[in-house]
């Protein structure tokens, strides 16, 4: 940026300047979206952590600080007044337990199946699946079962902490307040079976939970379905000893349970041909507190004598708070958002990653074809252009850079003349140049009225029809004016797009910018150079037919992006715009993260701000039309539309990472940033470039790209809340010095 602004942008119709500067919240509002988005797939990822991942066993441990009277007891166990005590089911009493629910297919056909046999079930949930499908829970509580905890992310609590345990159980009961109004007192730990497992590791914690008022459900039988043995097998080994009674495990999700669906209506049938009765974990509470002759409850289970069922089911089951109720619905609603939003985001990323890679190959295509065309033996744009040009240098504060700027001009292989625009400098860049003393150098000064301002000013003062536009930061090399200006033998063409290159690539930010101009720019104007719809003539090197500028109406001070403006504003006017890979310049770019943001937030703004403005050209006719319906489209997508999602792959990425595969997702990762490795070297290649540089490629996206991404979204937040933007000076050190002949 050569000139100052004192003028504005508003793209909140994208439209013209105005007078403030960007407010902060809108930068807030942009990291709040970023956060939510992370705090989302962190949400989704939490639930969907797969059920049954920690399947650690320890083997041969010891139990010698559990009580043989729970070792050897039933599988009910509570501990009224603070010592244990277990309970068996009572005689020809089946208490059918279910795990791992809900599950919306599985569960509700368990319960058609319990509700066609009138027989209550018990149901170990959990949480994570309570929040992903409430319905299911409420339907469980609404037709008389119970329901039990089973933690929230199904782990194996006598490897947790006393904190996670606690946590566990917490997140758990508010997902039951939230979908149901209840919590309940009965738990079922994962991976555990009968009472004669219990060992000295997890003695503790069900010691803890008892202190809670949590009574522990474990099993006397097993129907090990989830191993999918066949109807008659599971029938067989859910079956307790003649005359017993038995706490029998079912699972009603975790996998598939077609099979016990098969299974469990003969069960029930077998079960009441032999005399059973079936009842839940607090009915037989009340029985086996019955036949002990207990007529009381202490609230850790139930413990009323005679008491029908639903009065089993009020004591495993606690009307929660208003306070739980509604923390519940939150968490209920957050969870929505998450299960709605995660693939949904999922789609767009598989949308953004076949964009991305399109991207890629048709760069790849199109710039390989571009540069063999360009460099074929006898390519000629037509008779060689040897006339003398103008070269405009608008320049506000340039004291730094202008000498070295107008030195290589002086340099220059092909006839010019030099008009520096001095925009109302204060610091006497205006004095340096006119005491080089350099022949054909004329200084216009001006009052500060900005970039777009200073080049038009330029273009009257101009003495020749091709005009080369450059920043007061930027030197040319010896031949570069030469070369920019050859395609214009073709009278069609009206502007020529050249090559920038970064000449301050010393810094890790100046390299990551040099990574960036090569590929992201370089290779995109061949692209679109053969495409015909160049979007952008860099500020830095660029050459313009005077006519076609003066019937554009000049350099237009509607939008930041003065240089994207015209140059749409050329095609629209059926002007061809080309790109010469061989007129080089070198610019300083920005040394410091601050005004690398400030650039780039400028340029992706102005670049809204300019396709806003030619919006129309999508329904235009000839010229106009192609460009809106080929250039914009290209440039939306490519600009806009898939650096503002691309942060998804990183993103997604991280989530596959933790919660998937951490293996498979490194691979993929590595794999794109393979394909981008090549993009980059076959640039680095047509340039003639150092390949020393794409060693810092991979930081590059990791650090520097999301930069980039947030820089974006800013502007994109910016635009649609109406916010202004105001031009600001970038500080210049003048490290870009005398011209160069070659990359470095």
């Amino acid at each position: 940026m050569a000139a100052s602004r004192r003028r504005h942008a508003t793209p909140g119709r994208i439209g013209r300047v105005g007078r403030q500067a960007v407010p902060r919240p809108r930068v807030i509002m942009a990291l709040v979206l970023l956060l939510g988005l992370v705090c989302t797939m962190l949400l989704d990822g939490y639930l969907r952590a797969e059920v049954g991942n920690d399947q650690r066993v320890r083997s041969n441990a010891s139990a010698d600080t559990v009580p043989d009277e729970v070792l050897e007891g039933g599988p009910i166990l509570s501990f009224p007044g603070g010592t244990a005590r277990s309970q068996s089911v009572p005689d020809k009493t089946i208490v059918l337990t279910f795990d791992d629910g809900p599950d919306p297919e599985w569960s509700e056909k368990v319960l058609d199946i319990l509700d066609e046999n009138d027989v209550p079930g018990t149901f170990s949930l959990v949480g994570s699946m309570i929040s992903r499908y409430p319905d299911v829970v409420r339907r469980m509580v609404d037709e008389g079962d119970e329901v039990g905890v089973h933690t929230f992310t199904h782990v194996d609590l006598s490897y947790q902490s006393e904190a996670r345990v606690k946590r566990e159980i917490a997140q758990t009961q508010l997902a039951l307040a939230g979908a149901t109004g209840i919590t309940t007192t009965l738990f079922r730990a994962p991976y555990s079976s009968r009472t004669d497992a219990i060992d000295d590791y997890s003695w503790p914690v069900y010691q803890r939970l008892g202190a809670m008022g949590y009574t522990s459900v474990f099993i006397d039988t097993d129907s090990e379905d989830w191993q999918l043995p066949g109807v008659s097998k599971i029938v067989e080994w859910a079956t307790p000893e003649d005359g017993e009674g038995a706490s029998v495990l079912f699972h009603d999700a975790g996998g598939d349970r077609s099979e016990t669906l098969a299974a469990l209506p003969e069960y029930i049938k077998k079960m009441k041909a032999k005399g059973y009765t079936f009842t839940t974990v607090s009915g037989a509470q009340q029985q086996a507190a019955a036949a002990a002759g207990e007529t009381g409850g202490d609230g850790n289970g139930p413990a009323r004598a005679g008491s029908a069922q639903g009065d089993a089911e009020q004591a495993a089951h606690r009307t929660a708070d208003t306070a739980s109720v509604w923390e519940g619905r939150a968490l209920l609603a957050a969870v929505a958002v998450a299960e709605w939003s995660v693939p949904a985001l999922a789609a767009v990323l598989a949308v953004v990653g076949v964009a991305v890679l399109a991207r890629f190959g048709m760069m790849l295509l199109l710039a390989r074809r571009h540069h063999r065309q360009r460099n074929r033996r006898g390519f000629s744009w037509g008779p060689e252009v040897t006339g003398p040009v103008s070269v405009i240098v608008p320049a506000y504060n340039e004291k730094e850079c202008i000498a070295h700027t107008l030195n290589s001009l002086a340099a220059s292989t092909h006839p010019i003349e030099i008009v520096l625009v001095d925009d109302g400098s204060t610091d006497g860049t205006a004095e340096i140049a006119e005491a080089l003393g350099l022949p054909d150098v004329r200084v216009i000064r001006q009052e500060n009225t900005g970039k777009p301002a200073a080049l038009n000013n330029g273009v009257r003062h101009a003495r020749y029809d091709i005009v080369v536009m450059m920043d007061g930061d930027t030197v040319f090399e010896p031949d570069a004016v030469h070369q920019l200006v050859q395609p214009f033998a073709d009278p069609g063409i009206g502007a020529v797009a050249g090559n920038a290159k970064v000449g301050n690539r010393s810094t890790m930010i100046g390299a990551w910018q040099h990574i960036e101009y090569v590929i992201g720019f370089n290779l995109d104007r061949r692209m679109y150079d053969l495409l015909r719809c160049m979007p952008t003539i860099p500020g830095a090197i660029g050459a313009f037919r005077r006519q076609a500028v003066l019937e554009a109406g000049g350099m237009s001070e509607d939008t930041l992006a003065e240089d994207t403006d015209i140059t749409i504003a050329l095609h629209r006017a059926g002007w061809r715009v080309v790109y010469a890979e061989h007129a080089r310049a070198w610019t300083e770019a920005p040394a410091s993260l601050g005004q690398l943001w400030r650039q780039r937030y400028r340029w992706s703004y102005g670049t809204m701000q300019a396709l806003w403005k030619h919006r129309r050209s999508v329904t235009d006719r000839g010229p106009s039309g192609r460009f809106g319906r080929v250039g914009m489209p290209l440039v939306v997508l490519f600009q806009i539309v898939t650096p503002v999602f691309a942060p998804l792959i990183d993103v997604f990425t991280v989530y596959a990472m933790i919660f998937v595969d951490f293996r498979a997702s490194l691979l993929a990762w590595l794999a794109v940033l393979a394909v981008q490795l090549c993009c980059a070297t076959y640039a680095f290649r047509l340039d003639r470039e150092k390949y020393r540089y794409l060693l810092m490629l991979p930081l590059q996206q990791l650090a520097y790209r999301q930069l980039m991404y947030l820089v974006l979204i800013h502007s994109c937040v910016t635009a649609a809340t109406g916010g202004r933007l105001r031009w600001q000076k970038l500080k210049r050190t003048g490290e870009v010095g005398a011209p160069r002949t070659g990359a470095s």
